[in-house]
């Protein structure tokens, strides 16, 4: 299954959620920012080497970390050597051989954005409670319906204690999992290790825990 994750700005805490899904999967993370890439770097091939054809997408896999992943480039010349349109194959490809491929999608509504909700099977949608965070969500929101991309969940991430889950319910016609500010979640982050590894009983990982089951839901519709 391909799952797509989304927001409507920079900054929401998307990579974040992206990569402790992945873990709680246990899938495969796809760095599929090719302009910003946030998720941790590694050596050989990666995305940018996919897409401009220097490489098969299954050398680009890394096995070696906390989450199997593919890293993305972080040079202007590697996001401009590549074919963009080669990132529904590649994904297509992971997605035989992962039950689960998690692609850390571009933010915002730049013409990339579409890329990996026009290949997806379902899609997470991330944002703060910030009044613009939502704005701009909604609008991806409208894309990912376009595409038909299925909204599985909305991720209200950075909530305080008594997170506003009902009201953003209600903004997106979607069930909505908070997950909480936590100096926890960020440590981890800092580290390149997803929470439930370094903090197994931390609010933070319970709430990636509850997305993944919702996730699971999601696939069985």
């Amino acid at each position: 299954m391909i799952l797509a994750v989304t927001g409507g700005k920079g900054g929401v805490g998307k990579s974040t959620v992206a990569y402790n899904l992945a873990a709680q999967l246990d899938g495969v993370v796809v760095d599929g920012d090719l302009a910003m890439a946030d998720l941790p770097a590694s050596h050989g091939p990666d995305l940018h080497d996919v897409l401009a054809g220097r490489a098969a997408v299954e050398e680009a896999v890394r096995e070696d970390g906390p989450v199997t992943m593919v890293p993305c480039g972080r040079t202007l010349a590697g996001a401009r050597a590549v074919e963009p349109t080669r990132l529904a194959d590649a994904l297509e490809r992971l997605d035989r051989a992962h039950r689960w491929v998690v692609v850390d999608s571009p933010a915002g509504l730049r013409a990339d954005v579409g890329l990996p909700l026009s290949v997806a099977d379902a899609t997470v949608l991330v944002t703060t409670n910030s009044t613009a965070a939502v704005a701009d969500a909604l609008r991806v929101r409208e894309l990912a319906r376009e595409l038909d991309a299925g909204l599985c969940r909305v991720v209200l991430n950075r909530t305080g204690p008594e997170p506003a889950t009902d009201s953003v319910a209600d903004r997106f016609g979607a069930p909505v999992v908070s997950v909480p500010d936590s100096d926890d979640l960020a440590a981890a982050q800092r580290h390149g290790h997803p929470v439930d590894r370094t903090a197994p009983d931390s609010p933070a990982a319970n709430a990636f825990e509850a997305l993944a089951a919702a996730v699971y839901s999601c696939s069985s519709v």
